[in-house]
């Protein structure tokens, strides 16, 4: 096996890295309050890492090495792309955007809030992904890494260059920035998220996101033809460091921003993003030593099914209230304040109450797993 390539194979290490993003994303996405959170489990407030921003690009980056797999069986021996990939392309898109969407009206129906968002972690998937396809389907690798570079230089130039009225140009606040001013513009603040002057996946800051799922492929495209040996998990290895290094480095003077998407954040996300898969790729796929990745092989099968029934089921448990009256608390906060607060506090507490709310959606898709009942868009 070890001078083998895998042309179609599925990665497991792969599927057990996107297991380890979904169980992030649930993990900050559910403490037991908000007012009481450890830093590393909270977002950078604007300018910064923390672990917690690398878990959205991970996805799309999980995507891009997925989508060298997943499309080349729709390639012709001479690389043209098969007519029904562009349909597919298109069907699973949408329907990541319209799951997106429908999380969105849940929210604005349940009352959690006020305006409908167009927008949101879905539909940025779905948006990238289709560009991304479509660049990889018709444009050779040179041509990527080149229109990659090109993507995240205008990006740069454009948010710092050109000005927004009453601002000036170069203004990256979170009112003056230009990637708000071009979703107030085109989208209608309304629409956005929290009816705030700015949307963390808003149109524009989309355009670096494609370059993130470009460059997931081009890793899954050098690991399908890379022999499965060490050597292999060093090239990630030093990419993942040389796109630490850059992106660092250009943090300096275009600042590493999750919110607006900054071309130093792309770099700085997929360099973690190749250390980590490089990690997995060497544990499971050369040194066969698969049995700690399996709770994040379950989760990973059934990504996008724990994203959208977990996001429906807390939302349901906001609404829901324990006794009556305007005061009374919700199903959400009653088991947090009731079932942690007592015996852990409210700081621990809250990180317990996530813990457990990671582990009983993995008992669910353990039964999924074990029943193959795999929900793929």
């Amino acid at each position: 096996m070890s001078g083998s390539t895998r042309l179609a194979k599925r990665l497991k290490s792969l599927d057990v890295f996107r297991g380890m993003a979904i169980a992030g994303m649930i993990l900050v996405n559910t403490p037991g309050s908000w007012d009481h959170i450890y830093p590393p489990l909270e977002h950078a407030e604007w300018d910064g890492f923390t672990p917690t921003d690398l878990v959205f690009p991970a996805f799309l980056f999980i995507s891009g090495v997925a989508m060298a797999f997943s499309l080349a069986k729709y390639l012709t021996d001479n690389n043209r792309p098969t007519g029904n990939v562009y349909a597919r392309i298109a069907r699973r898109c949408l329907l990541l955007f319209a799951l997106g969407l429908m999380l969105n009206s849940a929210n604005l129906l349940l009352g959690l809030q006020k305006n409908l968002r167009i927008l949101g972690v879905l539909q940025r998937i779905a948006i990238a992904y289709f560009f991304g396809a479509i660049a990889v389907l018709n444009l050779p690798r040179r041509a990527l890494w080149l229109g990659s570079a090109f993507l995240l230089l205008y990006y740069w130039w454009a948010v710092t260059s050109i000005p927004v009225p009453g601002f000036g140009s170069g203004n990256l606040t979170l009112e003056g920035n230009l990637v708000g001013y071009i979703d107030r513009t085109l989208l209608g603040q309304q629409f956005m998220y929290k009816q705030a002057p700015f949307d963390p996946e808003g149109l524009f800051s989309t355009l670096p996101a494609i370059v993130t799922v470009i460059a997931g492929y081009l890793t899954g495209d050098y690991l399908r033809r890379a022999p499965i040996k060490s050597s292999t998990s060093v090239n990630l290895l030093l990419f993942g460091l040389g796109s630490l290094v850059i992106g660092y480095l250009w943090g300096n003077i275009f600042p590493v921003n999750k919110q607006l998407w900054t071309s130093s954040y792309v770099l700085v996300s997929a360099g973690w993003s190749l250390l980590l898969l490089a990690a997995c790729y060497e544990a499971i796929e050369v040194r066969k030593i698969e049995k700690w990745g399996f709770p994040f092989e379950v989760m990973g099968a059934n990504a996008i099914f724990l994203f959208v029934a977990s996001g429906l089921v807390t939302r349901m448990f906001y609404v829901l209230k324990v006794g009556a009256g305007e005061k009374a608390p919700s199903l959400y906060a009653w088991i947090y304040e009731n079932g942690f607060v007592p015996w852990a506090g409210e700081l621990n507490g809250s990180l317990l109450f996530a813990i457990a709310t990671v582990a009983l959606w993995w008992l669910v898709l353990y039964g999924m797993y074990r029943k193959g009942w795999f929900f793929k868009v």
